[in-house]
């Protein structure tokens, strides 16, 4: 690519950099673009140079596929109630490690290796995430009560990076495992942020499951339960597009579930025309 193709593209992004500057964004990370280390490396990137722009990105994570594949290690067997984990003393034992400790602490490492300053924060510090238990089914999987921002605020102030691993406190000391697209839809909402990007291993909502060219790319929060009453909506992106409506509901101003799969997706949703992915409006 020529100098004055790479200027072109700087200065068509300018209008975007202004909208978003200053705002918040939070990015949910998961999927495929965080076990592939090419995909890992270019969110990275992307959320660097949009801190570097002056967008305060908030990255919350989850690692259920880590978390599984220590589990076997240790030869425990994971269960599933409803999509949900399972979470007796030991697998919560083993979710803090996997998410508070490994996952958290390389995705800051990556962060910075790549230029930024980030800080990894775990539902528990600061009490940020608040839970009750969701159902005795379940164990210790909590249902949040309670978003405590106070600590985001303060070092999105000071240009840094919040990276968020989704563990919860309850209020007698417990330790809950929160489902990632839940917790980032309330972190979301308690910051009021801009937008909220939900990275997938889809392109987003489809007409046609199997066919991508049936993306529909804007859809409201009515328009949304309809399309789950008629079906379009259906298997696992129930419960996503669920967390999308509670964010906007919360007082995000708009929500994307995104392909992580596509190299720079968030650059593309939020600095070009073309965007990504399904967007939720109020």
């Amino acid at each position: 690519m020529k100098a004055t193709e790479r200027a072109e593209i700087l200065v068509q992004a300018l209008p975007y950099i202004k909208k978003y500057t200053g705002k918040i964004v939070v990015i949910k990370y998961g999927g495929n673009a965080m076990i592939n280390d090419n995909l890992k490396l270019q969110v990275m990137e992307d959320i660097v140079l949009l801190r570097l722009v002056g967008v305060n990105v908030v990255l919350v994570h989850g690692g259920g596929p880590e978390i599984n594949a220590l589990m076997d290690r240790l030869g425990k067997k994971p269960e599933f109630v409803d999509g949900l984990r399972v979470t007796d003393q030991e697998t919560i034992d083993i979710v803090q490690m996997v998410l508070a400790g490994k996952i958290n602490k390389s995705l800051v490492s990556l962060l910075e290796t790549k230029g930024g300053r980030a800080v990894g924060l775990s539902g528990i510090d600061d009490k940020l995430i608040e839970a009750k238990c969701k159902d005795e089914r379940l164990g210790l999987v909590g249902e949040i009560t309670k978003i405590n921002p106070e600590c985001v605020y303060g070092l999105l102030t000071k240009n840094y990076i919040p990276v968020i691993s989704t563990i919860a406190c309850g209020e007698n000391g417990e330790i809950f495992n929160i489902n990632g697209d839940t917790a980032a839809a309330y972190i979301a909402g308690a910051l009021k942020a801009e937008r909220l990007i939900m990275m997938t291993d889809i392109a987003g909502i489809l007409r046609d499951p199997k066919d991508p060219s049936t993306l529909i790319p804007e859809i409201t929060v009515s328009e949304a339960k309809r399309l789950r009453e008629s079906g379009v909506i259906s298997g696992g992106m129930i419960p996503k597009s669920e967390c999308c409506i509670k964010a906007i509901t919360e007082g995000v101003n708009k929500v994307i579930i995104m392909d992580g799969r596509v190299p720079h997706s968030i650059l593309i949703e939020l600095l070009t025309d073309e965007g990504a992915g399904t967007m939720f409006l109020a």
